[in-house]
């Protein structure tokens, strides 16, 4: 029975993931400072394998005593998105997205965990520079502030695998969307259904381009999978983590949106603005020729989801602040 440490435990991936690895009969330890709440993992803490702990990552000594018999850490606390790491400053930005990131791995490493997977981004691509799906090894181009401290995050990290027991493994997300404890709607999909339901009128900006999708469940599979693998199939590596199928450009989502919704109105501004600029298709050959990974989940399966929950009052207040504003959220 392993044990598992996941930061940001309380987040939109991690309060789902917490759920599946407790059924899978892990253990699993939450660090979370709840900067943006707690509710989403209440339902846990009577399970007998599930333990909280508030705490800050910044904080290296009050860190250190929860590190102490655990496997596999999940690493995804962080300040999540371009909007957000503007809104902090570059100097807080950095702090919890790279050096809270050194200070994981450190303790991972000072107590003989086993792998910790980093969550990171396809932002860090960028622009496509030829058009062709960009592959694991394509060059980086960041267009903001957060993916330049994910960036920096994968490169420490990797510098350690010639040298250190703990095997940093890097999963480079798409846009991911579809419901989960903690949904959040800051996220194009999610945010477009709502506005769609609430306002029947959406307003596009930077019509046409191309993105890559990933249901928030199909994002916990890869981390189970990658828990699961063969150590030296994974340590050191790069993944992608998406669906060729969930490659598509904004006009397909809003007619998809349309479906679900009808009635929406749809105004287009040409506006271009400073910011995580992406017009990107990505490979995720490596994930599946690797791991046999392939996602289960389609963007109209996220569409309907979101839709059904918002409409059936399971979201009750999704215009409140605690899901459109908060700051320190994983991603």
């Amino acid at each position: 029975m392993k044990e598992v440490l996941i930061t940001g435990g309380a987040g939109y991936i991690g309060s789902l993931l917490c759920g599946v690895l407790l059924e899978q009969g892990y253990r699993v330890k939450v660090l979370d400072d709840l900067f943006c709440g707690g509710e989403s993992i209440i339902p846990y803490l009577t399970h007998p394998r599930f333990h909280f702990i508030k705490c800050n990552l910044i904080d290296k000594e009050v860190s250190r005593p929860h590190f102490a018999g655990v496997d596999l850490v999940v690493h995804l606390a962080a300040i999540v998105g371009f909007p957000a790491c503007q809104q902090v400053g570059e100097k807080v930005a950095w702090l919890y997205n790279y050096k809270a990131t050194q200070n994981v791995f450190e303790l991972a490493e000072e107590y003989g965990v086993e792998r910790l997977v980093f969550a990171s981004t396809y932002s860090n691509y960028g622009l496509s520079q030829d058009g062709r799906p960009v592959t694991e090894d394509a060059p980086l181009f960041p267009q903001s502030l957060y993916a330049e401290t994910k960036i920096a995050s994968e490169k420490y990290l990797l510098e350690q695998v010639s040298h250190s027991h703990c095997a940093p493994i890097v999963l480079r997300f798409a846009t991911l969307f579809g419901i989960s404890p903690r949904t959040r709607f800051d996220l194009i999909i999610n945010q477009f259904v709502l506005e769609a339901r609430e306002r029947r009128k959406l307003i596009i900006y930077q019509r046409g381009y191309h993105r890559s999708f990933v249901h928030v469940r199909d994002v916990v599979r890869a981390i189970q999978m990658v828990f699961e693998a063969d150590i030296k199939k994974v340590r050191g590596e790069v993944f992608n983590v998406g669906s060729d199928n969930n490659n598509c450009s904004k006009n397909q989502i809003i007619e998809l949106i349309q479906k679900w919704v009808p009635g929406v109105a749809v105004e287009y501004k040409d506006l271009t603005f400073g910011g995580d600029m992406r017009d990107i298709k990505v490979s995720f050959e490596k994930i599946r020729d690797v791991l046999g990974y392939t996602t289960q989940y389609t963007i109209e399966d996220g569409i309907c989801e979101v839709y059904e929950a918002i409409e059936s009052g399971l979201i009750k207040e999704p215009k409140s602040e605690r899901y459109r504003n908060a700051q320190f959220i994983v991603q």
